[in-house]
């Protein structure tokens, strides 16, 4: 009878152990099959390109597979609630954006995810948003575009990629601390909005710097202004809005690696190591210096600090416009 007891009891003892050390091994073994890193947005924009830079160099590291899948749609919306939901094993992540993280929050009066719950990995790079003209537009600098908007209010169009996107954001912030009024034109996606701004459909744009670079470079786009507090080393020749003439001015996009609610610690700390050692490969600094981007890191810790810090700020931007969704 005490023998039976006994072995009953070993083996529960050993079923609660087994099951405990289980997730802590597949911690340890950690990526063993492929990961899916959801881009919120259409292609063509930063997020694709930060995406698959990140993802190309987690895959060559750990030589598991990193998919970059692309689910736009609703403002980022829809990506977030299918995230939300996925299974907390560090095989989904997504890519966080000031968007979906910092203007969401203020501009839908109901969000189908709670940006509160995802778990920050780590900060990947904020991308200075520049201001960008069509060259036939007559300003050749950010005084004379200013001079412009004031001189022929409502007669100046922007694009961007889409209602409450960071580009829409950047030229309110910009409207408000100069006082200008130029016209909103949203489009789905940040490249048939450049596909429209170099066809002359409007005449300006102030978004992240990595899609308009290439187009810059061909003089097909003429660099305004940069939204950062320092220029970047793609345009040393550009000032920034702050030295242009607006102290204290600055707007940048920023993206970052965030996992679905639960996922595990030891997982989220691989991963934030893991990327911080990519970002500062000589390598990766270069590519995104290249294309006005500028690397950046953080613990799990710091990004989350910073996320609350952007919601504020946004939100103030995003009530003052009085900013709704599409």
């Amino acid at each position: 009878m005490h023998s039976s007891r006994w072995v009953r009891g070993t083996v529960m003892a050993a079923a609660v152990a087994s099951c405990s050390i289980a997730p802590a091994l597949a911690q340890q073994d950690y990526p063993n099959k492929p990961i899916v890193l959801v881009v919120p947005f259409a292609p063509g924009g930063s997020s694709e390109f930060l995406s698959r830079l990140i993802g190309a160099k987690l895959t060559e590291a750990w030589k598991q597979q990193v998919v970059v899948e692309s689910r736009p749609g609703g403002a980022g919306n829809i990506a977030m609630e299918a995230v939300e939901r996925a299974k907390p094993d560090g095989y989904t992540l997504i890519l966080g954006h000031v968007g979906t993280l910092a203007v969401n929050p203020a501009m839908f009066p109901k969000l189908p995810y709670d940006p509160n719950k995802f778990i920050p990995v780590t900060m990947i790079a904020t991308v200075p948003s520049l201001l960008v003209v069509n060259p036939n537009v007559p300003a050749k600098d950010f005084k004379e575009f200013i001079a412009l908007a004031k001189a022929k209010p409502g007669t100046v169009y922007y694009g961007s990629a889409g209602n409450g996107s960071s580009g829409h954001l950047a030229m309110e912030y910009l409207k408000q601390s100069a006082h200008i009024d130029v016209v909103h034109v949203p489009y789905k996606g940040t490249g048939p909005m450049i596909t429209d701004l170099l066809g002359g459909q409007t005449q300006a744009t102030f978004t992240g710097a990595t899609p308009l670079m290439p187009h810059i470079k061909q003089g097909k786009l003429r660099p305004i202004a940069v939204g950062s507090a320092k220029r970047i080393a793609a345009l040393p020749d550009v000032p920034t809005v702050a030295e242009a003439g607006i102290a204290g001015f600055e707007t940048s996009q920023w993206y970052g690696i965030l996992a679905p609610p639960g996922t595990p610690d030891a997982i989220v700390r691989k991963l934030a190591a893991e990327i911080n050692r990519i970002l500062k490969t000589p390598e990766v600094i270069e590519r995104l210096a290249s294309d006005g981007s500028i690397p950046q890191g953080s613990t799990p810790e710091e990004f989350a600090k910073f996320i609350a810090a952007e919601k504020k700020r946004w939100g103030a931007v995003v009530k003052t416009a009085n900013i709704k969704p599409e």
